[in-house]
């Protein structure tokens, strides 16, 4: 074959991402806080955009995302599909919704898990990430405050969505020195859950750092941190439980206690003294600044739940058509009215976006109050199991965009403040084609093993053979896994301490 120069033309699709529909997608992923700074920015750059600190909006404002600039918008600007950044779901695919009427409860969808009623505020304001090089104030370093260094933990070493759940509830709880400052039951009642439950969490926070946290008391907060540097035997569990003799100076009674010699009572008390009885000390304790959440929901008449967007979180981004209007007439060159057309169109991107943003946000949060209303009715025990294509499916939306939404956005609801993403929870296969919750699961082991009769310790083989009775079908390298990670012996252990117990 010859190998000449020619000319051909070809015909090809591709998916093309735009500065806006990237930036469309960005906000998607942001929280309110970051929307709100965004905000900031783009009013110091863009003379267009307006915000209406009173709520009160001109005629012109209110209807300015709808308007076009003389020469037409850009086609991209009709229908902000979120889902475009997917090769698998390149089709726009935007979709109207009426605030007023989502989800209203008369539809036949509205009894499947419970009647739901949803609103939101048009003027919902938002915004990006850009290319601002940072100033110098946000160049300087800050000590992280103690609850964002407990979050993230959570976030990263907690993959069970019950604790994801019960975890803000006991880091809420934490005074000033880190110590647990108030009842467990408070919490076990706001999620309806045994305390047990709640108590098997806490043991796993207690491995967070500092070494010490989530103490209930001093001698805890001492034994965690020897327990962290594997020193913690029984000798000095013991002189942690009789720190009232150390306060009064009675060394031969502290030797008598732990049956000891003097000698090793000043090396111990050599190493306490190493230890921080005060371990959250080192983090800021400045105004904690409140979880803001992006989603409301509160009872309705009827057994129902109201949801909402919480627009007063935010600011409402406008765009001012009758400053558009005055400069456009005096624009003389073509790069003036060029500038002016390119800021229009940025601002009314930007609206259209937020609107986008507020009704996907929306949208994925009712059915996510859907599909888990046992939880909300009834407790924790009641988590269903769920993935992210479950709503995706629903909503007819694909999963990454729900993965945005879920991410950094809170829900305030009657059992607490929650991100969204908390609601996620792996299934355990059923017969008859239903599923339970892994959570629902491990509940149900722990009902069964604190009911065990003395003389009839259930093993967990037996226990697989209730729960198949029961429609839940599971290994038993399963149930000894859930068994263990609630910190609960093994039948032949059990036995013998019951035994010993007599």
């Amino acid at each position: 074959m010859a190998m000449t120069p020619r000319l051909d033309q070809r015909q090809s699709q591709t998916l093309v991402m735009t500065p806006q529909l990237q930036q469309a997608i960005k906000l998607l992923q942001l929280s309110n806080l970051e929307l709100a700074e965004y905000i900031e920015r783009e009013l110091e750059t863009n003379p267009m955009i307006d915000v209406d600190e009173d709520d009160r909006r001109e005629p012109e404002a209110a209807d300015a995302a709808a308007e076009s600039p003389p020469g037409g918008e850009p086609e991209s600007l009709q229908a902000v599909d979120f889902e475009s950044i997917d090769p698998a779901a390149a089709t726009p695919d935007a979709t109207d919704v009426d605030y007023d009427n989502v989800y209203s409860g008369d539809g036949p969808d509205a009894t499947a898990d419970g009647p739901l009623q949803a609103s939101a505020f048009a003027d919902i304001g938002g915004g990006g990430f850009d290319t601002l090089a940072p100033s110098f104030e946000e160049t300087l370093s800050e000590k992280p405050s103690l609850r964002d260094h407990l979050i993230g933990q959570l976030t990263m070493e907690i993959a069970d969505p019950v604790d994801r759940l019960i975890g803000p509830h006991l880091i809420d709880m934490l005074d000033e020195a880190g110590y647990v400052a108030g009842p467990l039951q408070t919490v076990a009642e706001t999620l309806n859950c045994d305390i047990g439950r709640i108590e098997a969490t806490l043991k796993k926070l207690q491995q967070f750092d500092p070494p010490g946290i989530f103490a209930r008391s001093l001698a805890e907060c001492l034994g965690l941190q020897l327990a962290d540097r594997d020193r913690l035997d029984p000798c000095m569990q013991t002189f942690l439980d009789n720190l009232d003799l150390l306060a009064k100076r009675d060394f031969k009674g502290l030797a008598k206690a732990c049956r000891t010699d003097a000698e090793d009572i000043a090396d111990m008390i050599a190493e306490i003294k190493t230890l921080d009885p005060k371990p959250a000390l080192a983090f800021d304790h400045g105004i904690a600044q409140p979880i803001t959440p992006d989603v409301l929901m509160r009872p309705a008449p009827g057994g129902t739940w109201f949801i909402e967007l919480n627009s007063e979180s935010l600011p409402k981004v406008l765009v001012n058509n009758q400053y558009y209007a005055r400069v456009s007439r005096q624009a003389r060159s073509k790069q003036e009215k060029q500038y002016i057309t390119e800021k229009f169109h940025s601002a009314n991107w930007l609206v259209k976006s937020l609107h986008q943003r507020a009704t996907t946000i929306l949208k994925v949060a009712t059915e996510l109050v859907r599909q888990q209303n046992g939880f909300f009715a009834n407790g924790v025990q009641y988590l269903k199991p769920l993935v992210l294509r479950d709503i995706a499916d629903a909503i007819e939306m694909h999963e990454s965009t729900v993965s945005r939404v879920t991410s950094n956005k809170y829900i305030a609801t009657p059992r607490g403040i929650y991100e969204l993403k908390y609601f996620f929870t792996p299934a355990i296969a059923g017969t008859g084609g239903h599923t339970h919750s892994a959570e629902s699961v491990r509940h149900r082991i722990k009902s069964l093993i604190d009911a065990e009769p003395t003389k009839k310790i259930l093993s967990d083989d037996k226990i697989v053979d209730i729960l198949k009775t029961e429609g839940i079908d599971i290994a038993r390298r399963t149930v000894a896994k859930y068994r263990e990670s609630m910190n609960i012996p093994s039948s032949v252990q059990r036995r013998r301490d019951k035994s010993a117990l007599g």
